[in-house]
């Protein structure tokens, strides 16, 4: 038997809440709701969750505060659910950690397609057997691999989230070609992403916070276009 996987629904409103379990239950997931940010970091460990629905507004420890408590440990995906639909609220969600944002009201359909969406992205790392042939791009004191999901930055491993190491290793591996914003996006997020290109920016500006201009290779603006990997020799 397939074991199903688990979406973590994070939600004070619970008539929300079950109308979106009801959803991911008759696409065969396996759902657990709790309505407030405590419970929801508790659920975390004991659920262990493939996927977390996170509403921001939530009694005591708020949705920022949870996406925040659980990137320090794990990269499981989280998609946060907002009544709040100004361009600051998506663009901190997504600093966060977030891996999605979605403004309420939503369409049911519309939020089960993201989650699996989502899924379909996230791969956690798993042993890869010694034939199985890695996907690894490699520059001076940097190697990106695709088949654990790990980067290695001067030496020492970097912990990133399944779509900034995407979008690195998408970028890496075409050197010096220039892509522009809605191209990142349609590769990397893999379907028509409502929302705006900043998504690239922000995912950028978190790329160059953990992984500094090096004398052999950065990733460089190109004005008005969008970005490329600049590899020198």
């Amino acid at each position: 038997m397939v074991n199903k996987q688990k979406i973590l629904i994070v939600d004070d409103d619970n008539n929300i809440a079950e109308l979106i379990s009801l959803y991911l239950v008759k696409e065969c997931f396996d759902t657990k709701i709790v309505n407030d940010g405590e419970s929801a970091l508790e659920a975390v460990d004991s659920f262990a969750p493939n996927l977390i629905l996170l509403d921001l507004m939530l009694p005591g420890i708020d949705g920022y505060q949870v996406c925040r408590e659980v990137r320090a440990k794990l990269q499981t995906p989280i998609i946060m659910l907002s009544a709040k639909g100004e361009v600051f609220d998506k663009v901190l969600g997504l600093e966060m950690g977030a891996d999605d944002y979605m403004e309420k009201p939503f369409d049911s359909k519309e939020l089960v397609a993201r989650v699996k969406a989502v899924l379909r992205r996230y791969k956690p790392q798993t042993p890869v057997p010694e034939e199985s042939t890695d996907k690894v791009v490699t520059y001076p004191d940097l190697e990106i691999n695709m088949t654990n999901y790990s980067v290695t930055y001067m030496g020492n491993r970097v912990d990133m989230p399944p779509k900034e190491l995407e979008l690195l290793y998408f970028l890496a591996s075409s050197p010096n070609h220039v892509f522009t914003r809605e191209q990142l996006l349609d590769q990397i997020w893999g379907y028509e992403y409502i929302g705006d290109t900043r998504t690239v920016d922000v995912h950028i500006k978190r790329l160059r916070e953990k992984i500094k201009d090096h004398e052999k290779w950065r990733i460089a603006t190109i004005w008005g276009i969008g970005y490329k990997f600049e590899a020198h020799e």
